[in-house]
């Protein structure tokens, strides 16, 4: 945690030398061009005898060297001093909690809703996410037509238990409204201790009117992937996130399948909101022996393309892929791959379309920036960021009538698998 004091010329620690020192250059650069050899004679003029650098003398020596005809930076200053000044409450602002409201906001008016600048702590929580460990309700959250919205619900998690479901517009949380937070800060307001509640206003397509959901926040480990078998032999893979344990699980459930004779796959990612992008890589290669499985379109035009890796072992059996408007990002790259490559049928709903890629760096004070850098495109060269993904086979979910433990779309795929629309392959080992 960032310990920031109320006064400007109290001392930081050195570990935010980097930080400072990154956003000196940064300013210094852009107002007079200096080259980067000065970067030992700026930090002499911002550090004390000790080597530590003092606020002060940072922002004395930004105010000193920058200066800009295109844009009013000293504003910048301006407003940082008469919050220090006028404030009601001056005396309990930290510098380092204006050091990071201001670089959120620099990657917020970028108006993408996956763009975003984490501080050490909310970065910390989105790590945990990936390493499948959490506490709180257990719902990928997300941005769409600028409306905060629940993008699916973890399976057996405190947010599905209490009804939640794709789509979902959050209005309020706790009763405070919704409208112009970002995702970060809904986040960090929806997510607890275990054992507390929270409550969501929420709007609901073919609802008459919005009502409360209350959840009871939980520790939720989240199992990336699970296996059973279904009717004759039909291996039932659901893939419920894309995070560091799924390749090692899915190629030890695909060995299984294989071993013991699989006829078929069923390959689930319904509310799967996704995860790492090589790992949907590699997930997709099993069942497509050759060309591209996703390509990545950069700002400037310039397109990368991730071709197949790996043994492919499931190529040439018969698959069912379920998805629906939970199944995002990472989901996306694989049914959109097997689709293309007409290695799978796709049954469900339209997809819900995340199919941007970013990057997700740490600094050194633990903070992190997660910034959009490309768009994918399916192997036909389809925009997910636009259209999501299609199924073959349209089925919508009945939540109103299904009873518990039903599911009627996995009853379908079934029905289809073992029917004349698919061959007669079954599952051999390449080993």
């Amino acid at each position: 945690m960032i310990m920031s004091s109320p006064s400007p010329v109290r001392k930081r620690f050195g570990k935010y030398v980097g930080i400072y020192l990154a956003v000196i250059l940064f300013v210094v650069s852009f107002g007079l061009g200096i080259l980067v050899g000065q970067l030992i004679v700026v930090k002499r003029q911002i550090t004390n005898e000790q080597g530590e650098i003092e606020v002060n003398k940072v922002i004395n020596f930004n105010r000193a060297t920058n200066r800009s005809d295109s844009i009013e930076f000293n504003q910048f200053w301006e407003v940082w001093d008469k919050i220090k000044e006028k404030y009601v409450s001056s005396k309990d602002v930290k510098d380092a909690d204006m050091f990071y409201g201001a670089v959120q906001g620099l990657v917020y008016s970028l108006g993408d809703p996956y763009s975003m600048y984490l501080v050490p702590k909310a970065a910390e929580e989105f790590t945990k996410d990936l390493s499948g460990e959490l506490e709180g309700i257990g719902a990928e959250i997300g941005i769409k037509n600028n409306q905060l919205l629940v993008i699916s619900p973890l399976a057996d998690s405190p947010a599905e238990k209490a009804g939640l479901r794709p789509g979902d517009k959050i209005l309020n949380i706790d009763k405070e409204n919704t409208f112009g937070m970002d995702v970060n800060t809904a986040v960090g307001k929806i997510r607890g201790e275990a054992g507390t509640e929270v409550v969501l206003t929420i709007s609901r397509d073919g609802a008459a009117k919005a009502f409360d959901v209350k959840i009871i926040r939980a520790k939720i480990i989240v199992p990336s992937v699970t296996f059973s078998w279904k009717g004759d032999k039909i291996a039932y893979i659901r893939i419920l996130q894309f995070n560091e344990d799924t390749q090692g699980v899915f190629d030890r459930y695909v060995k299984k399948s294989i071993k013991e004779g699989a006829k078929g796959v069923v390959l689930d990612l319904r509310n799967n909101p996704g995860g790492f992008l090589d790992t949907a890589v590699s997930m997709a290669s099993e069942w497509v022996s050759d060309g591209t499985i996703v390509s990545e379109r950069a700002g400037d035009g310039t397109i990368r393309d991730h071709a197949t890796i790996g043994e492919h072992r499931l190529d040439g059996v018969k698959t069912i892929v379920l998805v629906n408007g939970g199944s995002a990002s990472a989901s996306e790259i694989v049914a959109g791959a097997l689709q293309d490559h007409k290695k799978a049928t796709i049954i469900g709903e339209k997809t819900y379309g995340k199919g941007s890629v970013q990057d997700f760096e740490t600094f050194s004070d633990g903070s992190a920036l997660k910034l959009t850098v490309a768009e994918w495109l399916t192997p036909n060269g389809k925009n997910i960021n636009k259209d999501g993904i299609t199924p073959d086979v349209e089925f919508k979910e009945d939540w109103e009538t299904e009873k518990v433990g039903e599911d009627k779309m996995l009853d379908r795929a079934l029905t289809l698998i073992v029917g004349s629309e698919f061959g007669k392959s079954t599952a051999t080992s390449t080993q």
